[in-house]
């Protein structure tokens, strides 16, 4: 404490704007190094901060402290399934918002980084890796290269490293995020030697997405002693009704005793975890939180879990993801508009037939209503269409515009994919569609979808997602973010970031009639009042604004980092009994049922 005082006695003599080289000899001399900040008034204000820990502790000042603290340098983050690539993945198997996500949260990480690091005086360029898998059959994607620089960012890449077999073969093609199981543990040790490589040491924070990325996390992070960080994205458990009670009928394909498990070890290893809505963990009055689903059941013949996620846990923190502002701005900013991709665009909606697409739309003058997905039975593309179908009034007002999966099903590999694209065919027939609504079997890059939302905008059209359920919504915030009117599941994420009737509109995808006629309604008063639609695109616009950005996700993201791996610094917190109890079931249980997910030889 003599030395603080003395130090900051020092500090106020000096010029404000004087850096480490004009005070840091004197510093040094009182036991300081580099770190407390770029000028001396930083300084003074940091070593102040201290000193008021130490002398009138409370917990806003300890926050703000470690937020301070130069800590985090380099961060691992794991995504292991899918295609995770910069362009030509979206809407492959199981690529979707996710690849989205983690691509943003990078640069903004980055950038906060070394927003963070510049502050505190220190010279040390930051660094992100994103370990994947590498794929040897890409299908024309940058999935067979080991390394790829990540654009947008200066020294972020993305590192792939591939799935063996058991005798050593690298595993070629693409797998079902169901089954990447008996091969996670190989990848997470292959994937700790390469990281190690790349970084010359090891990170200081690990980030798990996803189950499978989430395990790995587990993995790395009790070897190499690192914080972990857990983002679920969408747990599986809730999304599918009485997975655990009927596991053993689904076990075939979804394998559903390897995936709660890995959930149950992941969630209860991590040192934090992110959540991007409140609802993701505890649920709602009349619904069940995605985390606390895992609090109690049972899997009838295997076991049984009375107390399997503390939901007070500290360890759980709400940070919500946001869109690209540089892809997703509103419709009325002209100057930024991208307007030499009309012309494509234009082609793509209102063009004639073509492979990749089915419908040609007859009449051009009506409104669209726009959508777009994953084509799989959650995302309940087929339910939209059919709910369009069966209304003549929404039909009367406006186009559907589906850009999902394939058209045709011999392109796709996944199961369910196949089924939905089945049923859409059979509900374009059944309703006479093919003049009424264009679908489109197309993965979009991100500055067409961005350009691609403000011109459905310009035609006074509307976004609906309208999946069963939906963890986030990244396709929402975009949509919103670029002034289209949005409705949007009330299962999920979107509940919370749609203000009903001020931002856009919840629909309950259970009753598809009562969201049909919502969407007809509103197009019917949009005719007669002109300033509705408008006030709904700035009420959606101005809410992604106050809410949405990834500079508040990257702020918050940075502070906690270090606020949790100082308490896995300076205390046990009891983890040393998790982790065994957790290594027992990941031996004991765990792997036996990974290993039964290997494909026979």
């Amino acid at each position: 404490r003599q030395s603080l005082r003395r130090a900051e006695d020092y500090l106020s003599t000096q010029p404000p704007d004087a850096g480490w080289e004009q005070v840091g000899h004197t510093l040094n001399s009182l036991g300081f190094e580099p770190g407390w900040g770029r000028t001396a008034e930083r300084m003074r204000d940091t070593l102040n901060l201290l000193t008021d820990i130490l002398e009138a502790p409370d917990p806003g000042s300890l926050e703000r402290f470690l937020g301070r603290i130069p800590m985090i340098f380099s961060i691992a983050i794991f995504s292991p399934h899918g295609f995770f690539g910069q362009s030509k993945v979206l809407g492959l198997p199981d690529t979707g918002g996710q690849v989205v996500y983690i691509l943003d949260q990078v640069r903004a990480l980055e950038k906060e980084m070394r927003r963070r690091i510049a502050e505190q005086g220190i010279d040390i360029e930051p660094q992100i890796v994103v370990v994947t898998r590498l794929i040897p059959e890409a299908r024309g994607t940058t999935c067979d290269e080991r390394m790829e620089h990540i654009i947008g960012t200066e020294h972020a890449r993305i590192l792939r490293v591939p799935f063996r077999r058991p005798d050593g073969n690298v595993l070629p093609h693409w797998i079902s995020r169901f089954e990447v199981w008996p091969y996670l543990e190989e990848f997470a040790m292959e994937a700790e030697t390469e990281l190690l490589a790349e970084l010359g040491g090891r990170p200081d924070l690990i980030i798990g997405n996803y189950s499978d990325g989430n395990l790995v996390a587990t993995l790395l992070a009790q070897r190499l002693h690192v914080t972990q960080c857990n983002i679920a994205h969408a747990l599986e458990k809730p999304k599918y009704l009485y997975s655990d009670l009927y596991w053993q009928q689904n076990e075939s394909q979804y394998h559903f005793s390897c995936q709660f498990t890995a959930d149950l070890i992941a969630m209860n290893a991590s040192d934090f975890i992110i959540a991007s809505t409140y609802q993701e963990i505890a649920g709602r009055e009349d619904g069940q939180g995605q985390y606390e689903s895992y609090s109690a059941f049972t899997m009838p013949g295997l076991y049984r879990v009375v107390n399997g996620i503390d939901l007070f846990d500290p360890k759980f923190n709400i940070v919500s993801p946001g869109a690209d502002a540089g892809v997703y701005f509103p419709y009325t900013e002209q100057d930024r508009r991208l307007s030499g991709l009309h012309e494509e665009i234009e082609d793509l909606i209102f063009g004639g037939p073509r492979a990749d697409a089915r419908g040609v739309l007859g009449d051009r003058d009506k409104p669209l209503l726009f959508t777009m997905a994953r084509l799989d039975r959650i995302k309940n593309i087929a339910g939209l269409v059919d709910w369009f179908g069966s209304d003549p009034a929404l039909r009367e007002s406006a186009n559907l515009l589906v850009v999902a999966g394939h058209v045709d099903a011999a392109q796709s590999d996944d199961r369910e994919e196949q089924e939905q694209i089945g049923r859409m065919h059979e509900l374009m027939e059944q309703h006479g569609l093919d003049s009424q609504v264009r679908w489109l079997g197309l993965h979009l890059e991100k500055n067409l979808s961005g350009e691609l939302y403000r011109y459905v905008a310009d035609r006074r059209g509307a976004f609906v997602q309208p999946a069963l359920f939906e963890a986030f919504g990244l396709t929402v915030i975009e949509a919103m973010a670029s002034g289209l009117p949005t409705f949007a599941t009330r299962y999920g994420g979107p509940l919370e970031i749609i203000e009903h009737g001020c931002s856009g509109f919840h629909i309950d995808p259970n009753h598809g009639e009562e969201a049909s006629r919502m969407m007809a309604e509103f197009f019917a008063r949009c005719a007669k009042e002109p300033g509705y639609w408008e006030q709904l695109s700035q009420g959606a616009s101005a809410r992604v604004r106050s809410r949405y950005t990834w500079e508040l996700y990257a702020e918050r993201m940075m502070t906690l980092s270090r606020i949790y791996g100082f308490w896995k610094y300076v205390t046990n917190l009891e983890r040393d009994e998790i982790r065994r109890y957790l290594e027992m079931l990941y031996t004991l249980q765990f792997r036996p049922l990974a290993h039964a997910v290997l494909p026979p030889e």
